[in-house]
């Protein structure tokens, strides 16, 4: 009778994806192949291809321009063609490590003036590693409730404590660290606090020198998230750690290659003994292939081009400043960005957010990101613009000219009666 009763009970796996698909998932008709997983075609630069058209691209996070410069593409071509796109096989423990992710290493180490570094085949994989892998049970996590997802899924692994901190907000930080304090005199733990350099939503730096100054009341260790900051900020491009002069307190500094160096990896920095920890210990590297060579030659060049020619950081944020002094001029909100990451908050529906971008790019010719619920509120729509040095003042002014007339549209209810017939399935 209970094998019975307990069939009766018993669920399709699969029967809460069919009635459920997400709260984006629920827009997949609408919006799949336009608004999500949209196809922007042709060599990365201010101007794409989107279903054939012309648009200027804000959605790229090729901050210093260097996706399809000349120098990186003939490096990337050459190192194909040297060493294929297998070399070397096998996880760096194993078989896939080589003197070129060395010197990397070393190269990076000493450019974001750390003793050591290490290169991870992705950025997202090795932060979801590394919170694992710093942390045991009697150990607390206090991060910042905006973090991005690659902290969200790693915190996900830690079997202690947690607790988030209000976004950017020192007391808030102060009130979790106490609570961590008391637990960690219990269990003999410590404490690692996670910030992200550049929050990559809002745009606004991470309070790395506030957070800083608690270390000592608090005996924290700081592993800083700066995929944004690296390469965009700090005199010579080493991060947000430079830019507010507490390179040295950042315990353990971690970026990517997928933003201002425009291919793919990532590494982290921090004192050798942590390093060499993390080598052993970080289970997305011990498992799984080693980057490959090409992406290793290809990285030193960009980390190359990076120290030397400090003309692509400068054009960047000529257009930054341009981009973000326009919108504010012209009264949009923009909210606290300290950074490249350029948000534009409006009020309006899901359904409104999708008629003012199918304007924006079928009649004004500019592609940006759109963020909507449940990523940001109800009732607002975040558009995201990512300047680069690809751009310039006359892609600037378009955008700035459209962005007016949308904003007039919205709040006349043009996109409310366009999208009267739009409802989630």
């Amino acid at each position: 009778m209970q094998a019975v009763t307990n069939s009766l009970r018993m669920k399709d796996l699969f029967d809460k994806i069919y009635k459920d698909k997400g709260p984006l998932g629920r827009w997949a008709s609408q919006a799949e192949g336009y608004y999500v997983f949209p196809k922007i075609e042709g060599p990365i630069s201010n101007k794409m291809k989107f279903r054939g058209k012309e648009v200027i691209t804000w959605s790229i996070n090729d901050y210093l321009g260097l996706a399809n410069h000349p120098e990186i593409r003939q490096i990337d071509a050459d190192a194909a063609a040297e060493w294929g796109a297998a070399y070397p096989m096998g996880a760096r423990m194993m078989s896939g490590h080589t003197t070129l992710h060395e010197n990397l290493q070393n190269e990076l180490a000493s450019f974001v003036n750390k003793e050591a570094a290490y290169v991870v085949n992705f950025g997202y994989q090795g932060m979801v590693s590394a919170i694992d892998a710093l942390v045991n049970k009697n150990d607390v996590i206090v991060y910042d409730i905006d973090a991005h997802a690659c902290i969200i899924d790693g915190v996900r692994l830690h079997m202690g404590k947690r607790f988030t901190y209000q976004h950017n907000d020192v007391e808030s930080l102060e009130k979790n660290l106490e609570r961590a304090v008391k637990i960690c005199e219990v269990t003999g733990g410590g404490i690692l606090v996670i910030s992200e350099g550049v929050f990559g939503m809002r745009g606004e730096q991470g309070k790395l020198k506030e957070i800083a100054a608690l270390k000592k009341k608090y005996n924290f260790r700081f592993l800083v998230d700066d995929a944004h900051g690296f390469g965009t900020l700090g005199r010579t491009g080493a991060g947000a750690g430079e830019e507010q002069g507490v390179q040295e307190d950042i315990d353990v500094y971690f970026a990517t290659f997928a933003k201002s160096l425009a291919s793919i990896g990532g590494f982290f920095a921090a004192d050798k003994d942590i390093i060499d920890y993390l080598k052993y210990n970080m289970r997305s590297q011990m498992f799984a292939k080693s980057l490959p060579m090409q992406f290793v030659v290809g990285a030193r060049k960009r980390l190359e081009m990076l120290r030397t020619m400090p003309e692509l950081k400068e054009k960047l944020w000529e257009n930054v400043n341009a981009l973000q002094n326009g919108l504010r001029e012209k009264g949009f909100d923009i909210g606290n960005t300290n950074s490249c990451v350029t948000p534009v908050y409006l009020n309006g529906s899901i359904p409104e957010a999708m008629a003012l971008v199918n304007d924006l790019r079928e009649n004004f010719g500019i592609f940006c990101s759109i963020v909507v619920y449940p990523v940001i509120p109800k009732g607002l729509i975040l558009l995201r613009l990512i300047p680069t040095a690809a751009h310039n003042f006359e892609d600037i002014s378009e955008t700035l000219k459209a962005f007016s007339a949308i904003r007039e549209r919205l709040q006349n209810g043009v996109y409310k009666r366009l999208s009267a017939g739009v409802t989630a399935e």
